[in-house]
């Protein structure tokens, strides 16, 4: 007799608790195929319960203080390259697709179709396939051939949400704020950012992310 198959071990990576709990009721109605392991709220817990609890999926939030989702894929991807992981996002914006699936991300599903969408990814991801939310496939398809070798791509996954935040007027104290690092560290990203995309002002990013359709014209 055949033995069943081993439910797909998951860690839930998300800084909200209730984001959390919300994908476990969902994953917890199939527990031959799912078994939650473990929940982080940051991205460096995560790192420390891979080691400890060793997933073969993590779904990951790419919103994140400290490390985003970008930054603990590509530590995922270099550390633990059989860990299987699953973006979640509220973000349709092609490039955040196009930096968690570089950084090694297998699927990347929108937080506002979960309740639709999560069991269909995470058993795409857990078969080791690829899975793209229907929602963002399109922008995907439209990025690629639009983008390819784009400017953005010198940017490092930080430094492109330091731009997104500096091309939507906020001050470097606010976004220090929002990304949990220091107004110093903005800083030294805004200057890394002005000189890999030779920017000589605020309204030339703004200018900037215009074109590359990052802001409404």
């Amino acid at each position: 007799m055949t033995p069943a198959p081993r439910a797909t071990r998951i860690l839930l990576v998300d800084d909200h608790a209730m984001v959390r709990r919300g994908f476990r009721l969902i994953l917890a109605q199939h527990p031959q195929e799912f078994e939650v392991i473990g929940e982080a709220g940051n991205g460096e817990q995560a790192l420390q319960l891979i080691g400890e609890l060793h997933p073969s999926l993590v779904l990951l939030d790419v919103a994140m203080p400290r490390m985003n989702g970008v930054e603990v894929t590509q530590q995922i991807t270099q550390n633990w390259p059989e860990v299987r992981v699953l973006i979640l996002s509220m973000h349709k914006d092609a490039n955040y697709v196009r930096e968690t699936l570089r950084a090694g991300a297998k699927g990347y599903v929108l937080k506002e179709s979960v309740d639709s969408e999560l069991l269909r990814a995470v058993r795409a991801v857990a078969a080791n396939e690829a899975y793209i939310a229907p929602a963002v496939s399109n922008t995907v398809l439209s990025d690629y051939q639009r983008f390819v070798g784009s400017p953005l791509d010198l940017l490092t996954a930080r430094e492109l949400d330091v731009f997104r935040l500096l091309a939507e007027g906020k001050p470097a104290k606010d976004i220090a704020i929002d990304l949990d690092i220091s107004v110093y560290t903005v800083d030294a990203h805004r200057n890394r950012i002005f000189r890999k995309l030779q920017l000589r002002s605020s309204a030339e990013l703004v200018r900037f992310a215009i074109r590359q359709g990052l802001l409404p014209q």
